[in-house]
């Protein structure tokens, strides 16, 4: 009994061992990660959309004589569209994150990219705003509230069909 390791019995054969549980976050968890990541990339968007003319403020402006301007409708769209993506992307991530799904370089490689858009945000906030005060607080305040209640629709979304 020399070249016996075990006391009682010999190991167990490598496709006989029990699987390791899935562990998963509380739904709420996931729910508020998504929701956050969603209205900062609905944020980011609306700063780099106010530097290319993009501004929800031109729906407060009565100098046009325009019903809406185009500008404003396209960054309403827009802000709504990234929300909305960024929240189910984010959700859908978190999900398959938590079973081991996602391999180490595409979750680097999605840490990067939500850096540089980030970072892009923050240089074009911290230039002087071409937009009057008070319609830019407005403007900031209507994206922050789309953005939020895109980024939720889109995480609900996300985690009912997983």
């Amino acid at each position: 009994m020399v070249g016996c390791a075990g006391l009682r019995a010999p190991p167990a054969l490598p496709y006989k061992r029990p699987m390791a549980e899935t562990t998963y976050f509380p739904r709420r968890l996931i729910l508020a990660g998504a929701m956050i990541s969603g209205v900062l990339l609905a944020l980011a968007v609306h700063m780099m959309g106010v530097r290319y003319g993009l501004d929800l403020g031109g729906l407060w402006r009565s100098g046009s004589g325009e019903f809406m301007p185009t500008g404003a409708a396209i960054a309403w769209w827009l802000i709504a569209t990234v929300g909305f993506s960024g929240g189910y992307l984010t959700a859908s991530l978190m999900d398959s994150a938590v079973s081991g799904q996602i391999p180490p370089r595409m979750r680097q490689f999605l840490i990067a990219v939500g850096v540089l858009v980030l970072a892009g945000a923050g240089q074009a906030a911290s230039a002087p705003s071409p937009v009057p005060t008070i319609s830019g607080v407005l403007a900031g305040l209507a994206a922050l509230c789309l953005g939020a209640a895109m980024a939720f629709c889109g995480a609900y979304f996300a985690l009912r069909k997983a």
